[in-house]
């Protein structure tokens, strides 16, 4: 039953709480169903799409690796799914949430993954990863940005847990790109590439049906992680979030119906947007006048967050937090240096400009 909630500029059909109980499709489109699996921690949930298709159906996401997803996705196979195959299995990105059960659908369904280039070539590295020694430019990295001996630690006692949240993806997959289309069921469904939070993260938007299926890429009261980490120290995801977003701008109209990852659909994509790239407009600039005189990683914490982080917070804080310093860093807006206890610190560049806000995504 249709509601169509308004909320902060977005309107949710059948209201921002989820009425799809855990494991029990609800149809939001002819041939396109929500599904909604439980998951730990404070993110408790996924929401899986799938699209029925004559003679079975394609999967978009698959929830982490646990015996209670694959317990829910028996149940589906055998119920509501009528015994039919999965016939593709599409993951948005490479996050464990995302990919945790790809392998073993594809597997069980001698079917194929499909993925954009990146996302599998980097999914499949961060599974490899379970061993107990840490690559060095990893402790480099987090003792630069400010890591005490006790969330050090912590991060060592964490270290390969993507591989242990995900099943081992196909040794092949079918590559997804940009702007092209797939015909599944009655419609054709054009991928729509992202960057930031993920290398190459791809949402599906159906023209005929007027809703794209956005993963993490929008999401109506959230805003996923951007971060760098380890594997890439000097990398600006920041300027790539920022960017594609605004091109997303150009290409999806504001009456689209948007089925995110998390949470619950909506519609308003391009006011959702502008609230997204605003956000980190405000967070840059109130970053920047945080650094008239120099700062370590966690001192930059406070602009950014305005709260006290709990000490399970700080691993994707540092990422987030270097992420925007990268970002003045590669602009010229900031300086960075070492200082002499091996920590790098962040000045504000007192020959440089900072750019006006809204010009920050330009």
């Amino acid at each position: 039953m249709m509601v169509n909630e308004e909320y902060r500029g977005l309107v949710y059909p059948w209201g921002r709480k989820s009425p799809v109980n855990f494991g029990e499709p609800m149809e939001v489109a002819p041939g396109v169903w929500w599904v909604r699996f439980k998951m730990p921690g404070g993110l408790d949930h996924i929401n899986i799409w799938l699209l029925e298709e004559e003679g079975g159906w394609t999967v978009v996401d698959t929830c982490m690796k646990l015996d209670s997803a694959k317990a829910q996705w028996e149940q589906l196979f055998t119920g509501f799914m009528q015994g039919k195959p999965v016939l593709r299995v599409i993951c948005t990105h490479l996050h464990p949430d995302h990919i945790g059960l790809a392998g073993w659908l594809c597997e069980r369904f001698d079917c194929e993954v499909w993925m954009t280039r990146s996302e599998y070539l980097n999914g499949s590295l961060l599974l490899s990863y379970t061993s107990d020694e840490i690559p060095k430019t990893a402790l480099t990295f987090y003792k630069r940005a400010g890591f005490t001996e006790e969330l050090m630690s912590s991060y060592q006692e964490r270290f390969g847990t993507f591989g242990k949240m995900s099943e081992p993806l196909p040794h092949s997959y079918r590559r997804i790109v940009d702007l092209e289309t797939i015909n599944i069921g009655d419609h054709y469904w054009q991928v729509v590439i992202g960057q930031g939070h993920s290398p190459e993260h791809a949402c599906l938007y159906c023209p005929g049906l007027k809703l794209i299926i956005a993963g993490d890429q929008i999401l109506p009261r959230i805003t996923p992680n951007v971060s760098v980490f380890p594997t890439e120290p000097e990398g600006n995801p920041l300027e790539y979030w920022l960017s594609s977003n605004t091109r997303l701008l150009d290409i999806l109209p504001e009456d689209l119906l948007v089925l995110p990852a998390h949470q619950s659909p909506f519609k308003g994509a391009r006011t959702r947007l502008n609230q997204i790239i605003d956000g980190h407009r405000q967070s840059l600039a109130q970053l920047y006048n945080h650094l008239s005189e120099p700062k370590t990683v966690p001192e930059c914490f406070t602009p950014l967050f305005n709260r006290v982080l709990k000490e399970h917070e700080v691993h994707l804080a540092t990422g987030e937090t270097v992420a925007h310093l990268n970002y003045l860093v590669q602009r010229g807006n900031v300086n960075r240096k070492i200082n002499a206890e091996g920590l790098y610190t962040y000045h504000a560049n007192p020959n440089s400009q900072f750019i006006h806000a809204d010009d920050v995504a330009a």
